[in-house]
């Protein structure tokens, strides 16, 4: 049977964490190898069944904890509906997870990511872009184009 084409999600920095929750695993007592699976998209601090979530028969959820949110969002890009012993796994984000601190340091990071990215591009010389042709940007203005798109501000509360 052919598999129905995935839609596209997209999620912002409040809905990505680095706390995952793995739906449809298998009930075969195989916690040890889904967190040596998932270790190898980075370090996991914990990975445990969660029984209190309700889940189909003879199916188990775990709770996996990454140490960066980077991973976690690496790992649900690569695992999420891929077999896993028999198994179509659901990767969802659990940012209610979250402690004050583990957003605070979520949101300092990707400001972080988007100020570097916008110093590399503003480096760039006139003309060259990453814009694809279908974008809308004209060779004359792609580097004030570019600009424009990725202006972000953050005031971050103390």
């Amino acid at each position: 049977m052919p598999r129905e084409p995935a839609g596209v999600r997209v999620y912002t920095v409040c809905d990505e964490s680095k706390y995952l929750i793995v739906r449809n695993v298998p009930s075969l007592g195989c916690g040890d190898e889904l967190a040596n699976l998932f270790a190898t998209y980075g370090p996991v601090e914990e990975c445990t069944p969660m029984d209190a979530e309700d889940c189909e028969p003879y199916t188990d959820v775990f709770f996996i904890k990454f140490s960066q949110v980077s991973n976690a969002r690496f790992a649900k890009r690569k695992l999420d509906e891929s077999v896993f012993l028999g198994n179509r796994l659901q990767v969802s984000y659990a940012p209610q997870f979250e402690s004050l601190l583990d957003t605070k340091e979520k949101l300092e990071v990707r400001r972080k990511e988007v100020l570097g990215r916008m110093k590399s591009s503003a480096g760039r010389p006139e003309g060259l872009s990453h814009h694809s042709p279908g974008q809308g940007s004209s060779a004359g203005n792609s580097h004030h184009q570019m600009s424009s798109n990725k202006r972000i501000i953050f005031h971050p509360s103390r």
